[in-house]
């Protein structure tokens, strides 16, 4: 028999379960349909075991230099086995975590493909099953499509899991390749390129628009390339991989860029070049659920055109980023619960974060983005070189940089590269969405000796008021 729910939500990855808890709070019989992990991609093969590993490697690269602080550290060497193991407990941790809050607020969970089968109707079979067995029927006034995305595919570049690379063979590697070609320079191919690079593997990234991390300030980005390089890294951009022949000896890959055509030969390739959204298979059919590029096209309260159904997160597009997806998940269901002063999310308040090293966080418009908007500008820029914990940290590569609308003092952008800038850009985000201006700004009082007084210069700087630079 069926089983009646206020809210089915199909997916249980980062929006997907907080929009199902979230409904339980608020007094919605909801339940959650998830085909492989609860927690989704992000907590299971994305942003947490990532930064797990790149947490070891940052200890790793702190040891080596050891030297620099006054100590001494002999035969330094990493276990990569070891490695994996912890950043696969990491996630499973947190797993069981997210299995925890579900129980807590007694959200029903299903294991299965979720997919709707007529108005109100979710139907339940078994995932990853050539005969997809029913498992439920599920009932539900309002469903949540939260199903996610997977690495997008390039004709002629497809994963093999052995030496052609996702995200997903990257985090658990049996052996340390010597060399790597990282295609793609987002967030996702430079953190495994810092990954890779810091624990000694010859890394090449390609990027097919002419800088690294395209969507941050172009200022941010020429510090990012620059450290890289010194890093021994090396980049190549305004270039795009055309072909992919393997080898014994790993893979050779034909690059092409305006100048000429070259060859480049890795032990292994990681594929980062973006996403598809997981939106095949849910029985869209026949709905009022319209597509634009296999994304769910939403409304503000991230409804779709079909009565009942909505979609979050990454389904929905970019940004494609877990805190987005939680955000959402929660707007859409204290919408539905009828929530007084429930606001739609402003996409230009969220901020990205990359954990490469040197870190990278930004929210708001770029410099560029701010100008080609119209705004007359005021930007400040503060160095980490004049910053003194970053001083006594050993750690000075990085700047703070501030984009304000001349004429009223609305913070329009912020954009940083340092060490711990991905924890600090929250403060710029609680800013915005306070509607801070400069006068706020300066008179608040920051705590030294922090990286966070970079913060304030920059601020400082921007209207002529900076004093440690």
């Amino acid at each position: 028999m069926a089983e009646s729910f206020d809210l089915v939500v199909i997916g249980g990855g980062p929006g997907g379960y907080v929009a199902a808890i979230r409904a339980a709070q608020l007094g919605l019989k909801a339940a959650v349909v998830e085909r492989e992990h609860l927690g989704g991609i992000c907590l299971n093969w994305g942003c947490i075991p990532t930064k797990a590993l790149l947490r070891s490697a940052e200890v790793f690269r702190l040891m080596k230099d050891a030297s620099a602080y006054g100590l001494s550290a002999s035969s330094v060497s990493f276990d990569l086995p070891a490695l994996v193991k912890r950043s696969r407990a990491v996630a499973a941790q947190l797993q069981s975590g997210v299995k925890h809050l579900l129980r807590k607020n007694k959200v029903s969970v299903y294991e299965g493909h979720g997919r709707l089968a007529g108005s109100g109707k979710v139907a339940v079979t078994q995932a990853n099953k050539q005969d997809g067995k029913p498992v439920a029927e599920l009932l539900a006034k309002h469903i949540i499509l939260a199903t996610g995305a997977r690495p997008r595919v390039l004709p002629g570049l497809e994963p093999d899991g052995k030496t052609v690379w996702t995200y997903k063979e990257a985090m658990i590697p049996e052996a340390m390749p010597k060399s790597l070609l990282v295609v793609g320079s987002g967030a996702i191919g430079i953190e495994f390129a810092s990954f890779y690079r810091t624990l000694g593997a010859e890394v090449t990234v390609i990027e097919a628009l002419d800088r690294v991390l395209p969507v941050e300030d172009e200022e941010i980005s020429a510090l990012a390339r620059k450290s890289f390089e010194r890093q021994g890294m090396k980049i190549i951009t305004s270039a795009t991989v055309k072909a992919l022949k393997k080898s014994p000896g790993g893979v050779t890959a034909t690059v092409a860029s305006k100048a000429d055509e070259a060859n480049v030969t890795a032990e292994r390739v990681i594929l980062a070049v973006g996403i598809s959204a997981n939106s095949e298979n849910l029985g869209l059919e026949g709905t009022g659920v319209k597509l634009d590029r296999g994304h769910v096209v939403v409304g503000p309260w991230l409804e779709t055109g079909e009565p009942g159904v909505y979609a979050i997160g990454d389904l929905t597009g970019a940004p494609w980023l877990a805190h987005k997806a939680s955000h959402e998940g929660v707007i859409c269901v204290e919408k539905i619960a009828g929530v007084a002063g429930v606001k739609p999310l402003d996409k230009t308040r969220i901020p990205g974060c990359t954990y490469c090293h040197p870190q990278v966080a930004s929210i708001g418009l770029t410099e560029k983005q701010a100008l080609d908007a119209g705004h007359q500008v005021k930007v400040g820029r503060f160095p980490l070189i004049g910053n003194g914990k970053a001083i006594a940290l050993g750690d000075t590569e990085g700047m703070v940089k501030t984009v304000f609308d001349a004429g009223t003092g609305a913070l329009l952008g912020a954009h940083m590269i340092g060490p711990e800038v991905t924890e600090m850009i929250q403060g710029y985000a609680i800013a915005m969405t306070l509607e801070t201006t400069e006068a706020e700004f300066m008179q608040t009082v920051f705590p030294h000796p922090t990286i966070s007084e970079a913060m304030h210069e920059s601020v400082l700087e921007a209207f002529g008021h900076a004093i440690h630079i």
